[in-house]
C-alpha cells in the first residue's frame, strides 16, 4: 500500500492516521450509546493516543547523532510546521489560555498577540540564519559564534532555567488531565504524564519527537475545534462562531449587568479559604471567580503592550522553538516552515476567545438548559459534571449570602478546567470530553517532549561533548542524552506535584527568563559583527541575574513595580540590561577576529553550504 521512503509517503501515512483516529472517535461514541462508562471512555482515549505516540517513538529510534539531534535535517516544511505548532501549543495554549480570557477578560489577548507576533521575529531575525549556521542546539550557535566554553555554558544555563520552568507547567497539565481521566490523585498523575512524555522522545530524540508531534497536532486541533463548532451550533450561534463573536460577547455583557459582577468581601474569601483547606501532602484547590467584565481589556495600555513584547521576544528566544527549524532541509525551507507554523497555530489561537465566550455563556445564560447562575445551589451541587470536577478540586460553589441561589460571585472554577469541563457543561456526549482530554494531553506532551529534549541535548552536546569529553563516541553521547531525559523529566514532575505555580504563570515566567538571557545574544550574534565573546557573556549573565533579581524583589519581598513592570513582564528588565551590557562590553573590548566576522557575513547569505559540517 505504501511504497518508497517514509518522507515521500508522509501525506499518505498521516492521512491514514487521521482516518484511523476519527474511526476511533466513532467507535467510542457507539460505545457510549451502548452503555460504556465515562471512566472507561476517558481511559481509552488517553491510553490509545499515548500508545500511538509511544509506537511512533519506538519506530523512530536511532543511534545516529544527526538523526537524534536534528531529525537528519530532512523534515518537509508543512510537516515541520505541524510539529512546531504542536511543540508550541502547550498545555498553556490548550488548557489554560481560554481560562485566562474567561476569568480576566480580553487583557489576556496580549498573550495571543505576543505568541503569534513572535514568529515574525523568528522568521525575520533568526530561524533561517541559525539553520544556515548548521548547529545542533542554541548553545551550539552561541559557543561557536562567540567562541569559548564560558559563553556556551552560560547559554546552557539560561536554556535550562527557561525550559525547566516551562516544562513543569506542561507536566502539571498532563497530571491534571490524567488525574481526571484516570481518577487518580494529581500528585501521582504527574508521573503518569511523565512516563507518557518519555516514551515519545527517549529512543528517537528529535526524529521521534518530530513525527510524534505531527500526530499530536492532528489530535489536539480536532479536540479543540470540534467542541467549539458543536457548542456554537447547539446554542444557536452558528456553525462557524468566529463571525458571531461580537454578538456573543455583547450577550455576556447583558448577563453581567443582570447578575452583577461583585467583588467578594474579606469575609466571603475567608469562607472560601476554609472550604478549600486541605491536609498536608494533599493536592491544593486551584480556583478563580468571575470578578472582571468579559469584554474589557482589564489592563492599562502599557501592561497590555509590555506583556505582548515579552511574549514576542520570549518566543524568539526559546530554544525548543528554534530547534525545530534546525530540522529542515535548507534555509529556504526553514523560512517557509515558519509560515506554515503560524497557519497551524492560528487555527487554535483564533478559537480560544470563542471557547472562553461559549463556556461562559453555557453557565450564565438562563435561556439555555445548561445555565446555572440563579438556580438553586442544591440543584447545581447535584449535577453530575459538577460533582466530577468538584472531586478533582477544580470547581466549587458557596452560598455567601445564604439565599440558597447561586450568584455569579459564588461560583468558582480552576482556569485549567474551562476547556476540559466545557463539553460536559454544554451537554455534549461524554466522548467529546474524552476527546478534549486526549487533545490536552497531546498539547502538553508535545511541548514537554520538545523542552526536555532541548535541555538534555544542550547538556549532552554542549557540556558533556563540547566541554567535558570532546572525544566521546556517538553511542556514549546518546546514552548520556537519554539518561538526562529521565533525570530532567523526573525533576520536572516532582516540582509540578508541589503545585508551586499555576500553568499559565509558569509559562509566562519561562518566556521572561529566555528573553532576559538569550534574545539579544542571539539577535546580535546574527546581525552585529562587532558583538564579541566578552559582550555575550556579560549580556547573558547580567540579563538573567537582573531579570531574576527583579522577579524575587516583586514576589519574595513584595516590592513595588517600577515603571509598571510586573512579575509577568520582568523580562523587560533582564533584556534591557542584557542589551546595554552586551553593547558596552563589546565596544570596550577587542573586536572578533576576521574569520568570525566573515562567518557572520556568510550566515546572512541564504545560498550555500551550512557553516558547520554535518557532524560536529
Amino acid at each position: 500500500m505504501i511504497k518508497g521512503n517514509f518522507i515521500d509517503n508522509l501525506p499518505k501515512v498521516y492521512g491514514i492516521y487521521t482516518g484511523g483516529f476519527l474511526a476511533f472517535i466513532i467507535i467510542m461514541a457507539i460505545g457510549e450509546q451502548m452503555g460504556m462508562s465515562k471512566y472507561a471512555i476517558g481511559v481509552c482515549f488517553v491510553a490509545f493516543t499515548v500508545f500511538i505516540y509511544a509506537l511512533i517513538g519506538w519506530l523512530s529510534r536511532t543511534a545516529q547523532a544527526d538523526a537524534y539531534y536534528v531529525a537528519g535535517r530532512q523534515v518537509p516544511t508543512v510537516f515541520n510546521g505541524m510539529a512546531t505548532a504542536a511543540d508550541w501549543m502547550s498545555g498553556a495554549s490548550f488548557v489554560a489560555m481560554a481560562g485566562g480570557i474567561y476569568f480576566k477578560g480580553y487583557g489576556y489577548m496580549a498573550l495571543l498577540v505576543g505568541w503569534t507576533g513572535g514568529y515574525v521575529l523568528v522568521a525575520s531575525l533568526l530561524a533561517p540564519y541559525l539553520r544556515k549556521f548548521g548547529c545542533y542546539t542554541v548553545p551550539d550557535f552561541i559557543g561557536t559564534r562567540y567562541g569559548g566554553n564560558t559563553a556556551r555554558l552560560l547559554a546552557v544555563i539560561v536554556l535550562t532555567v527557561a525550559s525547566f520552568t516551562y516544562v513543569t507547567a506542561q507536566i502539571n497539565a498532563t497530571g491534571t488531565i490524567a488525574s481526571v481521566a484516570l481518577d487518580i490523585p494529581f500528585e501521582y498523575a504527574v508521573y503518569v504524564g511523565l512516563i507518557s512524555i518519555l516514551l515519545c522522545s527517549m529512543l528517537g530524540g528529535m526524529r521521534g519527537v518530530t513525527w510524534t508531534q505531527v500526530a499530536q497536532y492532528i489530535v489536539l486541533i480536532i479536540a479543540y475545534l470540534l467542541p467549539v463548532f458543536w457548542i456554537s451550533n447547539k446554542m444557536g450561534a452558528g456553525f462557524f462562531p468566529h463571525f458571531m463573536l461580537a454578538d456573543e460577547v455583547a450577550r455576556i455583557g447583558d448577563l453581567e449587568q443582570q447578575f452583577g459582577i461583585i467583588k467578594n468581601s474579606p469575609e466571603n474569601l475567608a469562607m472560601l479559604k476554609e472550604a478549600t483547606k486541605v491536609q498536608p501532602g494533599e493536592a491544593k484547590w486551584v480556583l478563580s471567580g468571575i470578578t472582571k467584565a468579559h469584554s474589557e481589556v482589564n489592563a492599562t495600555p502599557w501592561k497590555f503592550i509590555s506583556l505582548a513584547i515579552c511574549m514576542m521576544a520570549g518566543t524568539a528566544s526559546l530554544p525548543h522553538v528554534m530547534m525545530r527549524y534546525f530540522t529542515t532541509p535548507s534555509v529556504k525551507a526553514a523560512r517557509k516552515s515558519v509560515g506554515w507554523s503560524l497557519f497551524f497555530i492560528f487555527l487554535l489561537y483564533s478559537s480560544a476567545p470563542m471557547l472562553a465566550t461559549l463556556s461562559k455563556l453555557s453557565l450564565m445564560d438562563p435561556s439555555l438548559p445548561t445555565g446555572i447562575i440563579g438556580k438553586s445551589i442544591t440543584e447545581v451541587e447535584a449535577l453530575e459534571w459538577y460533582k466530577n470536577w468538584n472531586q478533582a478540586k477544580l470547581m466549587l460553589v458557596q452560598d455567601f449570602n445564604g439565599n440558597g441561589l447561586l450568584e455569579l460571585n459564588e461560583f468558582f472554577m480552576g482556569g485549567k478546567a474551562v476547556v476540559l469541563a466545557t463539553p460536559e457543561i454544554a451537554g455534549l456526549p461524554y466522548v467529546i470530553s474524552g476527546l478534549v482530554a486526549a487533545g490536552g494531553m497531546a498539547a502538553a506532551m508535545s511541548t514537554a517532549d520538545g523542552l526536555i529534549l532541548a535541555i538534555a541535548n544542550a547538556i549532552s552536546h554542549d557540556v558533556y561533548y563540547k566541554i567535558i569529553d570532546p572525544k566521546a563516541e556517538t553511542s556514549k553521547r546518546l546514552v548520556v542524552a537519554r539518561v538526562l531525559l529521565v533525570v530532567i523529566g523526573f525533576a520536572g514532575a516532582t516540582v509540578s506535584a508541589m503545585g508551586i505555580k499555576q500553568i499559565l504563570g509558569s509559562v509566562i515566567w519561562a518566556f521572561d527568563f529566555a528573553m532576559s538571557g538569550l534574545f539579544f545574544p542571539l539577535v546580535l550574534g546574527v546581525w552585529w559583527k562587532r558583538a564579541n565573546k566578552e559582550g555575550a557573556i556579560a549580556g547573558m549573565a547580567l540579563g538573567l541575574i537582573s531579570g531574576t533579581a527583579y522577579l524575587v524583589y516583586l514576589e519574595a519581598y513584595g516590592g513595588a513595580e517600577i515603571l509598571g513592570i510586573g512579575q509577568a513582564t520582568f523580562g523587560i528588565v533582564g533584556a534591557s540590561v542584557s542589551l546595554v551590557a552586551m553593547v558596552v562590553v563589546s565596544l570596550m573590548t577587542s573586536a572578533p577576529n576576521a574569520a568570525t566576522q566573515r562567518m557572520v557575513d556568510e550566515v546572512r547569505v541564504p545560498a550555500g553550504k551550512s557553516i558547520l559540517g554535518r557532524q560536529h
